[in-house]
């Protein structure tokens, strides 16, 4: 028997070297790492080498000659009796499951790969069969699937073809169908044909680069409703590291969406300018009343980079605002000056907050815009209100000057007056005194 199993393995070696062939299948055999034995065709077991006995502790002689039967159920039996016939057909077959009984009477999972065993003319008369044990994998996989179960968001495996493998309870509830309403059906039962393109896009994504983010799905409900979420999906590996699906998460937008409204709804009514941008400075959003300060249309703002509107200095500024938003969460009356659809540059002040995603990180800037040309205009007014005193003051002062000089003028005048009335009045006593 053993001369076959040596042809089955050299074949390629052709008839003369059947001899050599044995030793070296034997030695094969013998020093893999793995279980590994031989059967004929009817799961007689005619060889095996030690890590097949140490994995079922049986010793030699109460495997060899022994039927596969004697150590697996009777269903997986047959189970193995089709393995052998799709050797028989195609030359292999894979990851067949078995789970055999060891001589204590444990129950080990493992899983088979099988090659045809043939003859020196070619003909299949058995297979060699190369055992996995699948205790620790199945431990890990359990692990996994209670991490699965209980995880707080809705989370699913899929196969590479959408098809929905695993879910648990946090999906049910999202959704509100049953599990064998879910598992087992391709996702395109949940969202639209168009999301299902995406899906896939982002299912090619996930085996090109491992991982995908925040795709938009929006699957139907069992009552019909339309919820949307964002999809996160990492590979799902198997032993060899294949990708063989995708592990996804959902995240429900109901609230978010809400919020995102909200604030929408802010932006657009609010009465000063507001605008939205990246970290980068470019404008995702804005209100009417940038539209109305600016004079441009929303195609020409939207999507533009803020230099656009503003001169390489302000720019520079302005990043160096966004720096100070994201560190600080806020920048305050840094100064921007505008050029509008006609050419005007609009003095304005910049008031701007983060714009943080859902799990805080700053991905931009809400920034307010204050039209300063009124107050500009009040204290052009102020400093033209002021030169005019200041030249009233100085008139004041001139005509103090010639005021105070002529009180003075008069005043000496008086005293003159006075000194000549008693130098008059003395001649006139000494007049008196002659006569």
């Amino acid at each position: 028997m053993l001369d076959k199993v040596v042809h089955a393995s050299t074949v390629s070696a052709g008839v003369g070297a059947s001899r050599h062939g044995s030793l070296d299948a034997d030695s094969i055999i013998k020093n893999a790492p793995d279980p590994v034995f031989v059967a004929d065709l009817e799961g007689k077991i005619l060889s095996a080498n030690d890590a097949v006995y140490e994995l079922l502790g049986f010793r030699t002689d109460e495997v060899l000659e022994q039927s596969l039967s004697r150590f697996i159920s009777p269903e997986e039996t047959r189970e193995f009796t089709a393995a052998l016939r799709e050797v028989i057909e195609r030359g292999a077959t894979r990851n067949a499951r078995l789970n055999p009984r060891s001589a204590s009477g444990e129950v080990i999972p493992t899983t088979l790969n099988a090659s045809a065993l043939r003859d020196s003319d070619g003909k299949v008369i058995g297979a060699i069969g190369i055992l996995r044990d699948m205790r620790e994998l199945d431990k890990v996989r359990a692990y996994a699937d209670n991490l699965i179960k209980n995880a707080p968001d809705p989370l699913f495996v899929s196969d590479l073809e959408g098809k929905i493998q695993q879910a648990n309870d946090a999906v049910y509830e999202l959704l509100g169908f049953r599990p064998d309403e879910v598992l087992e059906q391709s996702l395109s039962r949940f969202i639209s044909p168009e999301e299902t393109r995406e899906f896939l896009a982002a299912l090619s994504e996930v085996i090109e680069k491992g991982v995908t983010r925040n795709a938009r799905l929006n699957p139907r409900t069992a009552s019909g409703e339309v919820i949307p979420t964002t999809l996160n999906a990492s590979a799902l590996r198997d032993s060899d590291g294949k990708v063989i699906g995708a592990i996804g998460i959902l995240r429900d937008m109901r609230e978010l969406d809400k919020a995102l409204a909200y604030s929408d709804s802010l932006i657009k009514n609010a009465p000063d300018p507001l605008f939205v941008s990246d970290l980068e400075g470019k404008i995702q959003q804005a209100n009417d009343a940038v539209y109305e300060l600016l004079g441009f249309r929303p195609d020409e703002v939207l999507e533009q980079s803020l230099s656009r509107f503003i001169s390489p200095e302000e720019t520079r500024e302005f990043l160096a605002a966004l720096r100070e938003v994201i560190e600080r969460g806020v920048t305050r009356n840094a100064q921007l000056n505008p050029r509008t659809a006609s050419g005007e540059v609009i003095p304005t002040t910049l008031n701007a907050s983060a714009l943080r995603d859902p799990d805080g990180k700053v991905i931009g800037a809400i920034g307010i815009l204050r039209d300063m040309r009124a107050y500009e205009k009040v204290l052009r007014d102020l400093q033209e209100s002021k030169a005019e005193l200041q030249e009233k003051i100085l008139d004041l002062e001139k005509f103090e000057e010639v005021v105070v000089g002529r009180e003075l003028k008069m005043i000496a005048l008086e005293k003159e007056i006075e000194n000549l009335k008693r130098e008059l009045e003395k001649m006139k006593q000494g007049q008196n005194r002659w006569i």
